[in-house]
């Protein structure tokens, strides 16, 4: 076990994951096809473009921007927020059978080029994207329901159970630029995750999680010493206060995003 005092943090610093939440979800942007002057750099991506035409292209178009059979995934938040197929290779492998999409019968290794290219789909469309989300106005990112978004606020969507307008929400809209609530909403950002670890003698410690792979965890406890254990030696417990928002991903429509933010528009 390492054991580090408090303010070292200079020594091993805090590592922030940037999500980037583009306006594809709320705006029209024309989407270059696959055959145009930047195919993708990677072998993955090019195996991935291939599986993707042959499994996935019928519904969701050539280019993944969607068709009358299936949804454009670059408006997706679970390919968005994806990272290394989390997300996305469970609905894959699963099918989503309450939304009409039937359980995708191709290997791990398959599933693995078909994230590698949806990322790079997301990544060239991007490019496409204003570079300052300030430069969408709220009229045209307004286009939902408030009074909907209100009903699945504090119905469907389980936000109540966490969140209040008149407490932690009170003047939300006058906060954060139209964009940023978007996306604040969907994927909230530095919201640290909390580890209760027990050691081989029973001790017990809790803290903030720094760092977690498959052979190691770390975190601070409450007096600000860093604390370091081998996986494999202790048990440990992982709270995190985001999975009722990555379980939202999985549950939004187009029109309950819209709808949401909206409601949330009215919290001035």
């Amino acid at each position: 076990m390492l054991v580090l005092p408090p303010n070292s943090g200079k020594l091993f610093p805090r590592v922030r994951t940037g999500i980037r939440i583009a306006l594809l979800l709320v705006l029209y942007t024309p989407l270059r096809g696959i055959a145009d002057d930047n195919p993708p750099q990677s072998e993955a991506a090019r195996r991935g473009h291939a599986q993707f035409s042959q499994s996935c292209a019928f519904c969701h178009g050539a280019n993944g921007a969607g068709t009358t059979e299936g949804p454009n995934l670059l408006r997706s938040g679970v390919v968005r927020h994806d990272q290394n197929g989390n997300l996305i290779a469970p609905v894959v492998r699963d099918g989503r059978p309450g939304k009409g999409m039937p359980a995708v019968h191709i290997t791990d290794s398959q599933i693995a080029d078909v994230v590698a290219f949806l990322h790079w789909r997301l990544d060239d469309a991007d490019r496409a994207t204003p570079a300052d989300a300030h430069d969408s106005s709220l009229q045209h990112l307004l286009t939902g329901n408030a009074d909907a978004g209100k009903a699945f606020f504090n119905g469907a969507g389980r936000c109540s159970h966490c969140h209040s307008p008149s407490g932690d929400l009170a003047g939300i809209a006058t906060k954060y630029a139209p964009a940023d609530l978007q996306a604040r909403f969907l994927y909230p950002a530095d919201v640290p995750k909390t580890a209760s670890i027990t050691t081989p003698s029973g001790a017990q410690v809790t803290g903030q999680l720094l760092y977690q792979d498959e052979f190691s965890i770390a975190v601070k406890d409450r007096e600000g010493w860093y604390h370091s254990w081998a996986s494999s030696e202790v048990k440990f417990q992982i709270q995190d206060p985001l999975v009722a928002h990555l379980e939202l991903l999985h549950e939004y429509t187009p029109a309950s995003v819209h709808d949401v933010f909206a409601y949330l528009e009215t919290l001035k």
